[in-house]
């Protein structure tokens, strides 16, 4: 007797748990996984199974992609902050009938001794910058730059895997680096560079987070851009272990119906 053929599993996102999701599914005969990725880092880490790296062209697109490559489930491990994405999953699944989740690790919480300042965008956070500090320590990734770039008063570190491209802020250095980063080292960078203010997005990426603890240390004030929220009425996980349980789940509902 022929054995059924492999369901095809979608993931987008190079994060860490999408990493991890694609090596804990790849190992499953039942199942056929391809990653998707953005593409927009030079030398990304690649996951296990098989790999797309570009857009889809919008929601039609990838609609157009899910069907002619007969995709049975699809989960979105983008980051936190890729909304239009996630946004045009949730169309392009809705489409074609795809089961979609969202695979969003857990944001960071403020603790005791902890001086944040909630920013809803990067706009707000450029313009909370004038009453914090001068010498900015900007983490929010190359893309964002732009929003920071009519200031011409203070002075900023960014760090980011790849070089900006302008528009970026007139007094401006860069560290070419890519994590996980060690308390240590972040807090030998905000005293060499004299940092008086971080600017970083609410990723709540655990090998992110030295730099908060070490903001904290320092009585560093810290602008948090706050993540957008998960499209309406797509379910959200955690963890890919949450993320496998709701794969089997939607696979077996999709057979039987």
């Amino acid at each position: 007797m022929n054995s059924a053929p492999a369901r095809h599993v979608l993931i987008l996102g190079g994060t860490t748990e999408a990493r991890r999701l694609a090596a804990e599914l790849d190992g499953d005969p039942a199942l056929r996984v391809t990653s998707s990725l953005a593409g927009r880092v030079a030398e990304p880490r690649l996951p296990a199974g098989q790999v797309r790296i570009g857009g889809f062209g919008g929601p039609e697109g990838m609609a157009r992609w899910l069907r002619e490559h007969q995709v049975d489930a699809l989960i979105d491990a983008t980051h936190p902050f890729a909304d239009t994405i996630s946004h045009n999953a949730a169309r392009a699944a809705a489409a074609v009938h795809v089961p979609l989740l969202v695979l969003r690790r857990p944001g960071w919480v403020a603790g005791p001794g902890d001086r944040w300042h909630p920013a809803a965008s990067l706009e707000e956070a450029a313009r909370l910058l004038p009453d914090l500090g001068e010498r900015v320590f900007l983490t929010t990734g190359r893309m964002g730059l732009a929003a920071f770039a009519h200031l011409t008063a203070p002075s900023f570190l960014v760090r980011s895997v790849d070089a900006p491209q302008p528009p970026f802020p007139p007094r401006m250095e860069v560290i070419l680096d890519r994590g996980p980063f060690t308390l240590e080292g972040e807090a030998e960078l905000l005293c060499r560079h004299r940092i008086d203010v971080l600017v970083t997005k609410d990723s709540g990426a655990g090998a992110t987070a030295p730099k908060l603890t070490a903001a904290r240390d320092a009585g560093i004030p810290v602008v948090v851009v706050q993540r957008p929220p998960a499209p309406r009425d797509v379910p959200v996980v955690r963890t890919p272990a949450e993320a496998v349980a709701w794969l089997h789940t939607a696979l077996g509902r999709h057979t039987s119906g």
